[in-house]
């Protein structure tokens, strides 16, 4: 019967008065967009033309934008900033696995477990408290001073453990307070269920709130990204140290405009999924599809 139906009735096709709304729409669509390209145009053209037009610009550009040294240098710089990524995406596993750990022992509530909590907390304090790159100097200089028998010794190693102490404690909060954001029915559905409380954590609670945090956590990971440069100070070889050596020679500061290209590059995909992942959940928490 409904297939005779839909077999027999035409199919649908907008009213002229929806087909005139819809018509308005895309054409307030466009001008939106020819009015935003213009004024973006036309901004960023008045701030170029207030940059060329300065006094200083012929020494800031021989100085900072030179074009056959950044030709000269970018090859060495782009090499370097292999170590970067390595330390980036070792150090990223490491402060997942601690701030994990730290999260989920503050929201445990197991009263034997109190003095693990007062050490979270202060791990947590400290650590959001203290410079990142006073975390390097102390761990770079101060690690191998102790003379403590499997302690590393690597620089690359030792610029990792300092990552992982400071955004550890940015990383924890991010996600305790996405285990605190779940709805407490969800553990009494878990538990309703004949579920553990570890099991509950795991498999209900933990998935929603990593859902939840998903773009602050990325956030925090775009700025550990740059943060690896800080890792210069102590002696290791990244991208940062090699401009330094490289503008050293000649007090042209091209190499570390090349360098923080790099930088940008390597960024601002992280960044863009950062703002599509944050956008599409406000547009599930409003009902909206796309």
């Amino acid at each position: 019967m409904t297939a005779a139906r839909a077999a027999v009735e035409p199919p649908w096709t907008p009213s002229p008065q929806q087909a005139r709304r819809e018509a308005w729409r895309r054409a307030r669509a466009r001008r939106r967009s020819a009015v935003s390209l213009a004024s973006t145009v036309v901004v960023l053209g008045l701030l170029g033309w207030l940059v060329v037009a300065s006094p200083g610009w012929q020494r800031v550009r021989d100085t900072f934008f030179d074009p056959s040294e950044a030709r000269t240098v970018a090859p060495e710089i782009i090499r370097a900033f292999v170590t970067n990524i390595e330390m980036f995406c070792v150090a990223e596993v490491c402060i997942l696995a601690l701030a994990l750990a730290v999260a989920v022992v503050r929201v445990l509530p197991v009263p034997g477990l109190a003095p693990l909590k007062v050490l979270a907390i202060a791990y947590t304090d400290i650590a959001r408290g203290t410079p990142t790159l006073l975390v390097v100097l102390l761990v770079g200089f101060g690690l191998p001073a102790l003379r403590l028998s499997g302690l590393p010794t690597s620089l690359f190693w030792l610029g990792v453990v300092a990552l992982t102490f400071s955004y550890g404690g940015y990383v924890a909060e991010v996600l305790r307070a996405g285990i605190a954001s779940v709805h407490p029915s969800q553990w009494a559905s878990g538990r309703s269920l004949g579920l553990s409380y570890r099991q509950t954590l795991r498999d209900v609670v933990l998935p929603q709130a990593v859902r939840r945090v998903m773009p602050p956590l990325l956030n925090d990971f775009v700025s550990l990204q740059k943060d690896t440069a800080l890792v210069a100070v102590i002696g290791v070889v990244d991208a940062l140290r090699t401009a330094q050596i490289d503008s050293s020679r000649d007090f042209d500061y091209t190499p570390y405009v090349v360098a923080a290209a790099g930088f940008v590059a390597l960024t601002l995909p992280l960044a863009r999924l950062t703002d599509y992942l944050a956008l599409r959940a406000v547009r599930r928490e409003q009902g909206v599809s796309g």
